[in-house]
């Protein structure tokens, strides 16, 4: 079996050795356009490096409720002699299909998996006056099932003529550290899913506030306000199962190529256990960075911890549970952002005093360009818990 395992292992870099080659030798060029990019006339890398990933200017494009600074072209707009009513033309609309074939090795068993198409998302975005815009995605199948909305809000820029903006809707509680939607690969960063016990609360999606400032000298803050009941359908009319409200606050500073942050975020969970009202105190806390190294290399690194009260709602008897995680990756642009490969490698742990949630693997993974809007993938990732080994290939498009 050890000798089998091994050999495994020794395929498995063969063939990121291989893919990693042919994509450094291959020649770079342009390629497609959609959604925001057909408004504008602009390829997808004036924003993208490479898509979903953003680079700075595409940030602050987002930051600006999606729409570029001057004046917005007037072709796009309906001219209605209302100067209340902002019309767009067309209402910009993309969509998202991800398709993969899916190996893994564990216990001595073969799995394959084709997940054709894994994901396929209706998203849309555009601004509907000078300093307010709007976002939303529609997941119409996600892993085999309508997901539903998850991202969708309005975004208010520039408040009171300064650099504070206000978010009011569904969105990451992560986003201000990380965006899932946004990694090159795969594997997922595994420490903002994790639920523990039965308590909802993680740092995916909730509905709520975030409001935003960035200061003239670099800071910037952050502070979220939302149900801490995730996406998931009402009850008894209502999205928060009790009268708390979630709390979630960052700082982060850069300076030159290096950002640093930190955050907090305090929540509370309520359950009914025979006729009683239990509840799970519990926060978050943690620190982050990104050093940009030239422009081909980019290192993030996420820090986390996790402390429950009671997260199993017992009514007697208590248990405190502390979980910690993170993540570190780095990724490469080959040939500079305009280039067709991308080298990433994901390091994501989870270390709970709940044994079963722990959690550490190390991914590879290549993505090459076939059109701006066409990314190939291959990755593989050690799961160091299980002992196994998965290869993901596939490819992301959007048009």
């Amino acid at each position: 079996m050890l000798k089998s395992y091994r050999g495994i292992r020794r395929a498995v870099v063969l063939i990121l050795a291989a893919t990693v080659t042919i994509a450094v030798l291959l020649p770079d060029e342009c390629g497609a356009i959609p959604a925001f990019a057909r408004k504008y006339k602009m390829s997808c890398t004036t924003c993208h490096a490479p898509a979903p990933r953003l680079k700075p200017y595409g940030e602050d494009f987002a930051a600006n409720a999606f729409r570029l600074e001057g004046k917005e072209p007037a072709r796009y707009f309906h001219d209605t002699g209302d100067e209340l009513l902002t019309l767009q033309r067309e209402l910009p609309v993309a969509v998202r299909v991800d398709a993969f074939v899916d190996y893994t090795y564990q216990d001595k068993r073969d799995i394959t998996d084709l997940k054709t198409p894994y994901g396929m998302k209706l998203m849309s975005g555009g601004n509907i006056s000078d300093h307010i815009g709007y976002y939303f995605y529609f997941y119409m199948s996600e892993r085999g099932e309508v997901a539903g909305i998850e991202d969708a809000y309005l975004h208010f820029n520039n408040l009171f003529g300064i650099e504070l903006d206000l978010l009011v809707g569904q969105f990451q509680v992560s986003d201000p550290l990380f965006k899932r939607e946004l990694r090159l690969t795969f594997e997922d960063y595994r420490a903002y899913g994790l639920k523990i016990g039965s308590s909802p609360t993680n740092l995916t999606y909730d509905r709520g506030f975030m409001i935003l400032y960035g200061s003239p000298f670099g800071l910037d803050a952050v502070v979220e306000i939302v149900n801490g009941n995730g996406k998931g359908e009402p009850i008894m009319d209502n999205f928060d199962e009790d009268d708390w409200k979630n709390v979630f606050l960052r700082l982060s500073q850069s300076v030159g190529p290096v950002r640093v942050g930190g955050f907090t975020y305090l929540c509370n969970s309520v359950r009914q256990n025979a006729g009683r009202t239990v509840e799970n105190e519990h926060y978050y806390w943690g620190v982050d960075g990104t050093l940009d190294i030239g422009d081909r290399l980019r290192v993030n690194a996420q820090y986390l911890e996790r402390n429950d009260d009671n997260p199993f709602f017992f009514n007697t008897s208590p248990v405190d549970i502390k979980t910690t995680g993170g993540l570190v990756e780095v990724i490469w642009a080959v040939h500079g952002e305009m280039g067709r490969p991308f080298v990433t490698f994901l390091y994501n742990y989870i270390d709970s005093e709940l044994e079963m949630l722990d959690y550490r693997t190390e991914t590879l993974s290549v993505s090459y360009l076939v059109r701006r809007n066409l990314r190939l993938l291959t990755e593989a990732t050690f799961n160091e818990e299980e002992e196994s080994w998965r290869l993901v290939g596939g490819f992301v498009s959007a048009f």
